[in-house]
């Protein structure tokens, strides 16, 4: 059977096996369900799976971002039909690397050793994998053969100085997207006991792999990593978990803390903001109950008196429509008197990106933005007296976004209890990038190193980051939101603005008090007008004395 797959079968094999959701194999089953009842298999399922389902809140919003594009890798997307004709460039691949095996080394030989692994293959997937055992043997040889075969390239085109392979085509973009995403992982240890049989130039074959690793790893990164990067197959279980590893801090301040409150202090602004909000509401309210004679004549005589006023004072016909906006909003109060905006805001999974300001507003403020010399999100501090904000430095190129999404996608469906430390930059970065203008500002400041076609793409690319599936604290980023907003609120500018809006844009009663009288003015220059000639009166005011004439 192995020869008849290896000389091309494999299709009739693939599409018997697309009856597997009808095929129910009770011998596997019987053997799952045993097992499942020993600690130490229990234990395995529990720690060892690395490859899960992306959340269904973060694929709702880009689907095409988590889903490979070009072909599969692993079980969770094999036998789509669209995948069929990089199958067969799958098979060359693997035919290719089977003629480098040494000591006459066949490619059935993996297979057997891939059947062996079969359980702990299968406890590397959170999903339960349909497929026998030989069947996955020979999909998973396949798949490693393959992979080894592009990264091995790629790291040699690195060596001999030529462009990567993911900046030469289209085509190379979508491999390597395809390669980092979180449904498209494979077991590292397979690629070393591929590599194990391969004909290596040095002694130490993994040695080599792992230069392939680091190679690939700082090349596919969006932030900029130094040194070497330690590859441990027994912690490192893909492509994707190597690189979140290289780039987020393992320190016991930051993703080793276990408590997921937010902090109080996060929320000063957002809940001013809900008192303001309510404060509105019961303006909008008393307005409404006064429904007595003189605002009732108001709203009748406003269509009258915008006729006049078009005609004779434009500027007066501005301020009638502006106090009629503010008299009809009928929208805004329905929405806060059933509480459904304030409810909103609260339920977010986005509420924080609100407690911290622009790019271009830190910068007015004084706020220094400074590139961190430092690996990935170790970089990121706030020095309250110098006024020093120091972020990492990121590339944001063809792959950036789908990368940065799978990283999320998997730091969610790993930390289930723990800080989502990348989920908080990206909530950071998209709280302090509204505008083109802010990208501008943080490209001058070599913060970002923009590769995409415009800086809108990348205010767009933050802007529609994907959202946390929950709200989470991570102790050093919530203490430089902290000290940022603090910052930032202790400028004379800023307190004049708060002012301003405290005490004058918020004072609702007050404006709708005044928006009343000077609306009755006007009626009452309208009718003033109808009796006598005003124009004669405007005349008269406008003819110098008779000494000046």
């Amino acid at each position: 059977m192995a020869t008849s797959l290896a000389s091309g079968e494999f299709s009739s094999a693939s599409s018997a096996d697309d009856s597997r959701g009808s095929f129910f194999d009770e011998q596997r089953w019987l053997h799952y369900v045993s097992c499942s009842f020993s600690k130490e298999t229990i234990d395995d399922l529990r720690f060892v799976a690395k490859v899960f389902d992306v959340p269904k809140i973060l694929r709702a919003l880009k689907p095409e971002d988590y889903v490979p594009q070009l072909f599969a890798l692993g079980p969770y997307h094999q036998h789509r039909p669209e995948f069929s004709d990089m199958e067969r460039y799958k098979l060359a691949a693997a035919r290719r690397v089977e003629k480098s095996f040494k000591d006459g080394a066949k490619f059935g030989d993996l297979v057997e050793q891939f059947v062996k692994l079969g359980d702990q293959i299968r406890a590397f997937y959170h999903r339960n994998i349909d497929f026998s055992d030989e069947t996955l043997a020979w999909m998973m040889a396949i798949d490693a053969c393959f992979l080894f075969e592009f990264l091995q390239n790629y790291h040699h085109a690195e060596e001999e100085g030529k462009a990567p392979i993911n900046t030469v085509t289209n085509w190379g973009n979508t491999v390597v997207r395809d390669i980092m995403m979180l449904e498209n992982q494979i077991p590292l240890t397979l690629l070393t006991k591929t590599s194990k049989l391969i004909k290596c130039s040095s002694k130490d074959a993994s040695n080599e792999l792992s230069l392939a690793f680091d190679r690939f790893i700082k090349e596919v990164s969006p932030f900029e990593i130094t040194g070497s990067i330690a590859v441990d197959t027994a912690k490192h279980g893909h492509l994707l978990e190597l690189l979140y590893h290289a780039l987020v801090p393992t320190s016991e301040s930051s993703l080793d803390q276990t408590e997921i409150d937010v902090p109080n202090e996060l929320y000063e602004d957002l809940t001013e903001e809900i008192k303001d909000a309510t404060e509105v509401k019961k303006a909008f309210e008393e307005v409404a109950n006064l429904n007595i004679g003189p605002i009732r004549f108001l709203k009748k005589s406003l269509a009258s008196v915008r006729s006049m006023l078009l005609r004779k004072l434009p500027l007066l016909a501005v301020v009638a429509a502006l106090i009629e906006k503010i008299i009809s909003q009928t929208n805004v109060e329905s929405k806060l008197a059933d509480g459904s905006l304030i409810n909103n805001i609260i339920r977010s999974p986005l509420v924080d990106q609100i407690t911290i300001p622009s790019v271009g507003e830190l910068v007015g403020a004084g706020v220094k933005f400074v590139p961190a010399q430092e690996n990935g999100m170790n970089g990121i501090n706030f020095d309250a007296i110098t006024g020093v904000f120091t972020l990492p430095v990121i590339t944001l190129d063809a792959n950036s976004e789908v990368i940065l999404k799978n990283l999320v996608a998997y730091e969610a469906s790993v930390a289930r209890k723990g800080p989502l430390f990348l989920a908080r930059y990206t909530e950071l970065m998209n709280g302090i990038i509204d505008t083109t203008e802010d990208v501008q500002l943080l490209r001058a400041s070599k913060i970002i190193r923009n590769h995409l076609k415009s800086d809108k793409q990348v205010a767009d690319l933050w802007n529609g980051m994907c959202r946390s599936i929950r709200l989470t604290s991570v102790p050093k980023l919530d203490r430089v939101i902290k000290e940022v907003n603090m910052h930032h609120s202790s400028k004379l500018k800023v307190k004049v603005n708060k002012f301003l809006k405290k005490y004058v844009f918020k004072s609702w009663k007050i404006l709708t008090l005044l928006a009343a009288i000077i609306l009755l003015a006007m009626t009452a220059l309208q009718a003033f007008c109808s009796v006598y000639n005003c124009n004669r009166w405007f005349a008269a005011a406008a003819l110098p004395p008779l000494g000046q004439q």
